[in-house]
This record gives structure tokens, C-alpha cells and sequence, in this order.
């Protein structure tokens, strides 16, 4: 046996309990020795794996471990690259029938709109700073404001916040510079890219670009340097977008520490900004970028949006390609923007969703912008097994004043979401498995023990709570027959294992503090598009975007 296999079964045992470190070190020199493992130690584990063996047996599986271990030596020895995804697929889709019908076409109770966010102009500010991407297109077309000089406004104002809300990883001043003088000759040549082109943005450092480090928010990778571009990244460069930093994320996409500190909330410095797109949440919230990218797996774009009283928008899962972005969970990760308002969001989601070849999970479904809603086909959503809070309450009350028809749903809770959870914690620990080969755990937060106790969830474990989810899918298939999207819910692990798309937009003001308050909605998958027209029409009612952190 390898010292490689000697180690595996030793952090088995330490992790399972089999007695002391000395003890387990016998254990695992025995095995090494043998080749196998004894039934004393098959008895030790017993009660991790579920099993309930007789002597006899304990005997019989030791003597027939030595085949078993010879494929986990040869298995274990393959060198496979971090951004290999498996053979299995998640597929959303699979929860209900009525997906497939909804592909291609656009709902009842939407049309297209040749218009903007008519509510945009309540985010015009000073400067440039809080105006929305529309407002920013127009003056860059007109010629009131290069690209160049919104793109070295973007550096300095991220140059200097950072200095209070540790959100940048690194600036790319260099490419963006270069990028800002091509947008600007193409558009005074007349060449038009659409309305991203010129506009600069930031992206969560687990996005790949070429050239500068992809940190991961981890300092064992803080000068990584990874060759090809996230296809967000390309997509975007394509559109004329102009990226002027990497921003921050937790340490391996959990919470907002990473080696650069903590990412602080614009609105309160003395708490973090929540995570893990802890930097792109912070960064649009403070006014230093017009849109950001961040990614969510367990609740990484609701999470800081919320904690920032920023726009957020979590798509369906498989809307955008995770191509060049850091693995998480592949059957839970996602990618999304953060912008001032809905309409920000929207324009972006159209440049950056789409089917890709090098991210088998991502697909091509209908998706539009801008589109309106017919608030008197419309059924909305009010949770009635969780208590409403008040923005909740607040964003219902609006939506009835628009004329949609609000109807009482219950959400599946029998099924423990956050038990199913432990599908993401095994990929994870599969994912980073050579950092717990090599015992490394600094500046991890607490992935390290998560990696440790995911290596003693069985496949059987495994797969029992896939079929679980997939009955979990299949109960969120049959709400979305009752009505077309809801309020609020707390639905975060329902909804991310699931799949469905959530958009978070500020509602309310805090009583207490001066800081904006958010609230969720949700739609049918690939319904992004009604969840962005009801934020657009609630925001001139709540009138939340002329209100600003001061930074």
C-alpha cells in the first residue's frame, strides 16, 4: 500500500473516531502492511457507514477490502485537473414536464418592450456614479463621457474604498485602460456593440482572466495564474464591457474572509458584507463599478445582496456557463450580476446567458429583454408556512396595487433541504480532495472540516439524497402550477438545489439604521425575465434607488 493510501486511511480513521491519533497511526501502518483493512477496524467505522455487521461478516468484508483497495489506488493515483467536471449532469428540468413546453417561447402574461427602466432616471446622482447603464450608454454615445474616462473614474473610486471595504483583489488597469480606448474609437467609427459597450465592470475572483492572478479568495492560490478566460469574461469582452478588477470572494467561496480581510458592507463598516461574493456585492452597492459578476451555490448572491441593500439576480441553474469560474458544487453552482437597478441586470443577463460547450450543464433557453408583465393574468405567490417579514409584506402589498392576483402557496419543507446539502459538501471535498491529502487548512474558513467530514458520506448516502432532491424538484414543479412566481419564503436551500431563479432588490428602510432592506422573489425556471419586470415596476413604487451609502 502507497503512503498516499496509508494517509487516506488514516485521516478515515482519525475522522471516524476509531480511538486516539497514536492508535489510528497503528491502524493505518497495519493496513499499509496488509494491504486491507481488519474487521476490528471494519467495526469501528460501522457506525458512520449505517451498518450493523456479526463477527462473521466483519471477517468476510475485510478478507474482500484488497480488491476494493486496488481500485481506490489506482483511482486516487489519476491526476485530474481541478476544472474537470464529472460524467453525471444535474438536470432542472427533469422536476416537471411543463419546463420543457415554456423553452422556446415567451409567457401569457409577458410582452416584449422596445422601451428601458423608465425608473432609471431616479438613480442619477453626481457624477457618474449612480447612474444606470442605459443612462451611461447614452452619455458615452452623445459624447458628454468617453469610456476612458469612466473607466479611470471606476479605478480611482475603487482605489480608494477599498481602503475601508476590502472588496478589491486586483485592478485591472492595464486591460481596462487598453479596452476603453478601443470602446471608444469603435463607437466613434460607428461601430456599436450594444449598450455594455464602454461600460466597465468588476468580476468575483473565481473567475478566470488571462494575464492576472484567479485568487479564489484562498492564500495557497493567491498568485494563480490561469490561461483561459472564463466564458463570462469572453462573452462580456465580446459585448465591449470593460473589466477594471478582480473583486473579492471568501476563501473557496464561503463567506466574506479572505486572505486580504474581511469585505466590509457599504452601508455599515463595522460588519462584513456578507458572502461569498462578498467584493462584488460591495463594490455595485458602493457606487465604484455599474454591474459586477458573482456566483452562488448556497446563497452567495442573495446573501451579500441582502447584507448590501444591493440588486441581485440568481439565474436558473444552467442559464449561464460556469466555464473558467472555480468548481464548487457542479450540480449547485451559478453565476449572476449585481447592478443599481432590474434593468441593469437584465441587460447583462442578456449578454452573458447561453449554452457552451465547455460547460456541459449550461443550455439555451428563452430569454428576452426588456419585457413587461400583465399584472391581471399575473398570480403571485404569498408563502404561508414561513411568517412574512415586513419587506416581504411590503412587496406584496405593492404587487397587489399593480394589479396582480396574490394567492396563498405552501413550500415543500418535508423533505430537510439543508440535510440534502451534503451533496454539495462531498463535490466540494471532491473538488479540493489534495488539500486534505495534504493537510492544509490555513485561511480556509471552515472548509477544511467539511472536506474531512465529506469523505464519510457513503455513495449510497450520496445518491439516496439526489433521489430526495429530485423529488424536492418535483414538488416545486407542481407549486409553479398553482401560480407564475412568489414572494420571499426563506427558500434559499430549497431553491438552489432546485435550481430556480431568485432575484433580490431593495424594498424598505431599516428603522434602526440608515441601510435599505431586500426581498426575494422567485420564478419558474428560466423566468428571469418576469422576475426582472416585476422589479422594475416595484422599484418607482418603493423608490429605493436614490439612496445611496456614503463612501
Amino acid at each position: 500500500m502507497s503512503q498516499k493510501t496509508r494517509r487516506h486511511v488514516l485521516q478515515f480513521l482519525i475522522a471516524s473516531g476509531a480511538g486516539s491519533h497514536a492508535f489510528c497511526e497503528v491502524l493505518a501502518d497495519e493496513a499499509a502492511e496488509s494491504g486491507t483493512l481488519t474487521a476490528d477496524q471494519i467495526a469501528a467505522v460501522e457506525p458512520l457507514t449505517g451498518m450493523k455487521l456479526s463477527d462473521a461478516e466483519r471477517t468476510a468484508l475485510a478478507e474482500s477490502t484488497e480488491s476494493l483497495l486496488r481500485k481506490l489506488r489506482r483511482i486516487r493515483s489519476q491526476d485530474i485537473p481541478e476544472q474537470q467536471v464529472p460524467a453525471l449532469r444535474f438536470d432542472p428540468e427533469t422536476g416537471g414536464a411543463g419546463v420543457r413546453e415554456s423553452w422556446g417561447r415567451i409567457r401569457p402574461w409577458q410582452q416584449l418592450s422596445g422601451g428601458g427602466n423608465e425608473a432609471g432616471a431616479a438613480a442619477v446622482g453626481p457624477g457618474t456614479q449612480w447612474k444606470t447603464i442605459r443612462q451611461l450608454a447614452a452619455e458615452l454615445r452623445s459624447g458628454q463621457l468617453s469610456s476612458v474616462q469612466l473607466t479611470r473614474e471606476c479605478l480611482s473610486r475603487l482605489e480608494a474604498a477599498d481602503k475601508q471595504l476590502h472588496c478589491v483583489v486586483n485592478l485591472t488597469a492595464e486591460r481596462a485602460l487598453r479596452q476603453a480606448q478601443q470602446a471608444d474609437e469603435e463607437l466613434a467609427a460607428g461601430t456599436d456593440r450594444g449598450l455594455l459597450h464602454g461600460i466597465p465592470w468588476g468580476a468575483k475572483d473565481l473567475l478566470t482572466v488571462p494575464g492576472t492572478p484567479t485568487t479564489w479568495g484562498a492564500p495557497q492560490f493567491r498568485d494563480q495564474m490561469l490561461d483561459e478566460p472564463a466564458a463570462v469574461v469572453q462573452r462580456l469582452d465580446a459585448a465591449g464591457a470593460i473589466l477594471v478588477a478582480k473583486l473579492s470572494t471568501g476563501a473557496l467561496a464561503m463567506g466574506d474572509r479572505w486572505f486580504g480581510g474581511q469585505t466590509r458592507n457599504p452601508w455599515n463598516s463595522e460588519e462584513g458584507s456578507s458572502g461569498s461574493s462578498a467584493g462584488s456585492a460591495a463594490a455595485v452597492a458602493a457606487g465604484l463599478v455599474p454591474f459586477a459578476i458573482g456566483s452562488e451555490t448556497l446563497g452567495s448572491i442573495v446573501s451579500p445582496s441582502r447584507r448590501c441593500g444591493v440588486a441581485g439576480l440568481r439565474p436558473t441553474f444552467g442559464r449561464v456557463s460556469r466555464s473558467g469560474c472555480m468548481p464548487l458544487s457542479w450540480s449547485m453552482d451559478k453565476l449572476g450580476p449585481f447592478a443599481r437597478c432590474c434593468d441593469d441586470l437584465g441587460l447583462v443577463l442578456q449578454r452573458i446567458h447561453g449554452a457552451d460547450t465547455a460547460d456541459p450543464a449550461s443550455v439555451d433557453r428563452w430569454y428576452d429583454w426588456p419585457v413587461v408583465v400583465d399584472f391581471s393574468v399575473l398570480r403571485v405567490g404569498r408563502i404561508t408556512n414561513s411568517k412574512a417579514t415586513p419587506e416581504e409584506q411590503r412587496t406584496l402589498e405593492v404587487l397587489g396595487q399593480l394589479g396582480a392576483q396574490i394567492q396563498d402557496v405552501e413550500l415543500p419543507r418535508e423533505f430537510g433541504e439543508y440535510d440534502l446539502t451534503l451533496m454539495l459538501e462531498v463535490e466540494a471535498a471532491t473538488v479540493f480532495h489534495e488539500l486534505t491529502n495534504q493537510n492544509i487548512s490555513e485561511g480556509l474558513n471552515s472548509w477544511p472540516q467539511i472536506f474531512q467530514r465529506a469523505r464519510l458520506v457513503s455513495a449510497v448516502d450520496y445518491l439516496q439524497a439526489s433521489r430526495i432532491r429530485r423529488m424536492l424538484m418535483e414538488r416545486m414543479a407542481e407549486v409553479f402550477e398553482r401560480i407564475d412566481v412568489y414572494v420571499g419564503g426563506g427558500d434559499l436551500g430549497i431553491t438552489n438545489l432546485t435550481g430556480h431563479p431568485t432575484l433580490s432588490i431593495p424594498v424598505l428602510m431599516r428603522e434602526d439604521a440608515v441601510q435599505p432592506i431586500c426581498c426575494s422573489l422567485t420564478a419558474g425556471l428560466y423566468d428571469e425575465a418576469t422576475l426582472l419586470a416585476l422589479g422594475t415596476a416595484i422599484e418607482p413604487v418603493v423608490q429605493m434607488l436614490h439612496i445611496h451609502p456614503e463612501i
